[in-house]
């Protein structure tokens, strides 16, 4: 296969020279172009790239509805290609699984219905095209009959047993190719503008005719359709007719489209995140997943399956980007797919899955080798009757230690193997030895201290009090002293407040404890009083897409740094609990928590009777919090690739140890690798993470995850294996890094750039030839622009004055740290239906795709990202559903103040409340519950959650960002 590719950008994650401003566009070969970490001056390790090519197609632009051009075929209804190779490629190296019981189509094949629309004001002629094209976009049908299951059902106990390589599908649409769309003007960005969109006709229910869901189908008196009637207030504009732009905007005015009725696409036949998580569920779910095969992909995250460790790690410790790495850097530049695993090294394991074993080798401590320092792992390779052994990273002989031997059974492995848990298993606990503490002594167990801010706002609020009476039940010697403070502080006048010395004064003590621990800070305010960390109102809406807006996510003083370095150094972990009802400048107070593993909690506008339940719900999970302390983690490779970058709740002096105060269940590192020489297929790329830290007993302690990955010298194989959900999580983190040197439009154009580039490389050198105004998307990856799309319209990447800066910041900072389940629901919202509930069922009702259209008037949903939670009510709710769930007789009467739902006893109530501790559950924050109801005004903050559609900040629609993806993947080819 050709390394030679059309790509002539360098790699996502490459460095680039000269790192001065930044261009519109990706200016000339020699641009001084830098991505976050890539052009980071501080990085050591980066080789420079040439720059990249300026695009020259607007992205994202909207898509008004036009007549179909004259000549324009209907939509075709051919099945997807098989994906077989280009020609001249070598055949893949592994046979298909068994095919599952029902060899039926992965997904229903849908096609294209036509809606009548009044003909409406839209944008000039540009997106006029636009809207041809879309209306002439053929999408074929998913998944032909012919294709086999990427995994075999559960009708076959061995499924995951052996190994689990995916045919290489693929998803076919067809659009005109990119270049019939004018250029944008040189002082746009490379993104698709938005334009005003016309309001599209409604359909009774759910538009479309194959609803993806049996629980959407239109309940009885429900009126027509889910349009909303004109907002009152002065919240924001209206959806339909937003002319912002996202993030440019198309040259021109609005023109009038006229003609017969127009048509539209039909949304049900564009890739589905939801058809992609069914799908798995279905194939993959409520089975074992046996680790035993080195680079198989393993279930979504949003899959429920028993993991069994088989010898190499557990996916809930670690995920990667793809489980087949190309096998030499060439092809990495050639497909810009980043090479990355994010792990969560103390990730929560289910009560039915095994909890890690723990090896004692007493005084002799672990076994390492000579050279490179990797754990006894599964990767090593005994020798000489078993009196030596082959280090699987570096190749080095080491010998055995005398009391570690063991003979070698017929086929030259250990005959204790499966008694050793270092031996047969890819995740365990090594009891470490005085040499792994510091100044060789054993370390005594961490403590906590309490940290409260006791100004006026807050001993008025009642807060002062809660926290005390909370923290009486949960430290039961200290009651006397907690039912002091509020009464010593009622008096207070003191409004100012300090916040850098409170951690300085916590850090003291710990050192003073010779202990690592966790400082919990509860805090109200900007700290102006006069001492080290003063902070003033810095929050300039002015900067807003200027080269100056990464400031805003920049701490305002360098003494916050220097802070967090020593608290890192001593063990000290800060947590932090705002309680803010104005600007209290995030980007600084939460430096200090971010490096030093700790958790940041927001409670806008506290109120004590509806946001305790909260407060009090996430300071009691955080207490139970399973974590290490004082910790630092190392990843090794084996030869022909390293890590080079670190994203996460993390603080590094040095180019490889990832130095953490504390590291919960919830906190995950993403790591990237690059090549430095050539990968070899028969051996793979093995990843060894250890991470030394304290246990809360006092234990010093080494835990170890051991992956390994399949190389190969076809991209097709790399496509083939690639996971949306880890690409995202790294692309999210990466961003959200690059935020703090460049300018956002840059930023966005990097990611929009990067997804076309991964694209357009599996077109040309893994898809079957095909007509250009096609568009192919690799099986693995076929929601990837979806999810990107949310990714650019999130709040942290969207400058807009209604955003308010410490939430962007906020946002930053939660990601940062995210493992792989929560960025995937941060960024593409979990939308249930509720209204047509199976009672007598425990089962969650299946997700629908988070857009407008599924909404019905008739109807109940309930919208969860992990942060907040909404349950949203239609005008025609019905009545008995009203009763059940409020104990109230009408829409009319149901309260919007309520943040829980009524404890009543009916089977309804109990039901739908299940469902919201089932969600609530399985995610590190506790999500407070708006209530709903349509054509008030509180839906406009709903309405942002619905990521498929066009959001009032700006953001594309998924169908638009689509296209534009499309003609930016024809600029590549072209």
């Amino acid at each position: 296969m050709s390394q030679q590719g059309y790509v002539t950008a360098p790699p996502y994650s490459q460095s680039q020279p000269r790192m001065g401003g930044f261009s519109a566009g990706f200016g000339p070969p020699n641009s001084s172009l830098h991505y976050g970490h890539y052009g980071d001056p501080n990085s050591s390790h980066a080789a420079p790239q040439p720059g990249m090519s300026k695009p020259t197609v607007p992205l994202g632009s909207s898509a008004p509805l036009g007549p179909l051009p004259p000549g324009t075929h209907q939509f075709s209804q051919n099945n997807f290609q098989s994906g077989a190779s280009a020609a001249g490629q070598q055949p893949h190296r592994f046979q298909s699984p068994p095919p599952p019981n029902n060899t039926g189509p992965s997904y229903p094949p849908s096609s294209l219905h036509s809606q009548p629309a009044s003909p409406h004001t839209a944008s000039t002629s540009c997106t006029t095209q636009l809207a041809n094209q879309l209306n002439s976009m053929q999408i074929n049908s998913y998944g032909p009959s012919a294709i086999q299951s990427s995994h075999t059902s559960s009708g076959h106990p061995a499924s995951f047993q052996g190994p689990q390589p995916l045919p290489l599908t693929q998803h076919q649409m067809a659009l005109p190719p990119g270049p019939q769309i004018p250029p944008p003007a040189n002082n746009f960005s490379g993104l698709c503008a938005q334009s005003s969109l016309p309001n599209m006709a409604r359909q009774d229910g759910i538009p479309g005719s194959g609803l993806p869901n049996p629980n959407l189908q239109q309940l009885p008196g429900q009126t027509p359709g889910p349009g909303y009637h004109p907002q009152q207030g002065n919240y924001g504009p209206q959806m339909a007719g937003s002319q912002l732009s996202y993030p440019g905007a198309f040259p021109g005015g609005p023109a009038q489209l006229s003609g017969p009725p127009q048509k539209r696409l039909d949304p049900d036949s564009i890739p589905s995140p939801i058809q992609v998580i069914e799908n798995d569920k279905s194939s993959r779910g409520g089975q074992i997943y046996a680790t035993n095969t080195r680079g198989q992909v393993p279930p979504l995250v949003t899959t429920d399956c028993l993991i069994q460790d088989q010898g190499h790690a557990s996916p809930r410790y670690i995920r990667c980007t793809t489980y087949c790495f190309p096998s030499t850097s060439d092809m990495a530049k050639q497909a810009r797919i980043p090479l990355a695993a994010v792990i969560q090294p103390f990730a929560t394991v289910p009560q039915n899955e095994t909890p890690l074993y723990v090896v004692n080798h007493g005084e002799a401590g672990p076994i390492r080798c000579n050279r490179c320092k990797a754990y006894m792992c599964p990767f090593m390779q005994f020798i000489e009757g078993g009196r030596r052994y082959q280090c699987g990273f570096c190749n080095c002989i080491n010998d055995v230690p005398p009391f570690f031997f063991q003979h070698l059974d017929h086929i030259g492995r250990r005959v204790d193997h499966y008694e050793r848990p270092e031996l047969s298993l890819g995740s365990y606990e090594y009891v470490a030895t005085l040499d792994y503490c510091r100044n060789n002594k054993p370390p005594n167990p961490p403590a906590y201290i309490f940290m409260i801010d006791v100004s006026y706002r807050n001993i008025n609020s009642g807060l002062v009090k809660l926290i005390c009476d909370e923290l009486k039940t949960l430290l039961d010697k200290l009651p006397s002293l907690l039912d002091q403070i509020p009464e010593m502080f009622a008096d207070t006048n003191e409004s100012e407040t300090i916040f850098a010395p409170v951690i300085q004064a916590g850090m003291e003590a710990l050192k003073a404890a010779e202990c690592a621990g966790k400082l919990f800070i509860f805090h109200s305010s900007l700290p102006t009083a006069e001492a080290p960390g003063k902070l003033r109102n810095r929050d300039d809406k002015k900067l807003l897409n200027t080269d100056k807006e990464k400031t805003l996510f920049q701490p305002q003083v360098n003494s916050y740094e220097s802070l967090a370095r020593d608290c890192v150094a001593n063990g000290c972990c800060v947590n932090l609990f705002l309680f803010p009802n104005q600007y209290v400048d995030i980007a600084s107070l939460g430096l200090v928590t971010m490096h030093t593993g700790g958790t940041l909690y927001k409670y806008n506008n506290f109120q004590l009777n509806s946001d305790s339940p909260q407060f009090l719900t996430d300071l009691r999970r955080d207490i139970e919090k399973k974590t290490g302390f004082d910790a630092i983690m190392r990843v090794r490779t084996s030869t022909g690739f390293r890590a080079t970058d670190f994203f996460g709740a993390i603080y590094m002096n040095n180019t490889t140890d990832v130095e953490m105060a504390a590291v919960d269940c919830d906190k995950a590192v993403t790591v990237e690798f690059k090549h430095d020489d050539k990968l070899n297929e028969d051996s793979g790329a093995l990843i060894q993470c250890a991470v030394l830290y304290t246990s809360i007993s006092g234990q010093r302690r080494l835990r170890i995850h051991n992956i390994g990955l399949n190389c190969s010298t076809q991209l097709a194989d790399v496509y083939k294996t690639c996971e949306t959900d880890a690409l995202i999580n790294f692309f999210a983190k990466s961003a959200f890094k690059a935020i703090l040197s460049q300018p956002l439009k840059a930023v966005r154009e990097i990611l929009v750039s990067q997804t076309a580039h991964m694209l357009a490389c599996y077109r040309k050198n893994c898809a079957s030839p095909s007509a250009v105004s096609q568009l192919i998307l690799p099986d693995a990856m076929k929601v990837l622009p979806v999810y990107v799309n949310c990714l650019l319209k999130s709040s942290v990447l969207t400058g807009r004055p209604e955003i308010p800066t410490d939430e962007r910041a906020y946002h930053r900072q939660l990601v940062m740290s995210m493992g792989v389940a929560d960025t995937q629901l941060f960024f593409y919202p979990q939308l249930l239906p509720i209204h047509n509930l199976d009672l007598k069922s425990d089962a969650v009702p299946a997700a629908v795709r988070c857009s407008e259209e599924r909404l019905s008037e008739g109807g109940a949903f309930i919208l969860a990202n992990g942060l907040s939670m909404f349950l949203w009510l239609g005008v025609s709710t019905p009545p008995e559903l009203i009763q059940g769930l409020f104990n109230v007789p009408s829409f009319a009467h149901i309260s919007t103040e309520a943040t829980l739902l009524p404890d009543l006893a009916n089977t309804y109530s109990k039901k739908i409340k299940s469902i919201v501790e089932h969600i609530q559950n399985q995610k590190p924050y506790t999500m407070k519950l708006m209530i709903v109801k349509q054509r008030e005004q509180p839906e406009m903050l709903f309405r942002q959650f619905l990521v498929e559609d066009k959001s009032i900040h700006g953001g594309a629609s998924y169908v638009d960002f689509l296209c534009c993806v499309h003609k930016e993947i024809c600029q590549l080819l072209n």
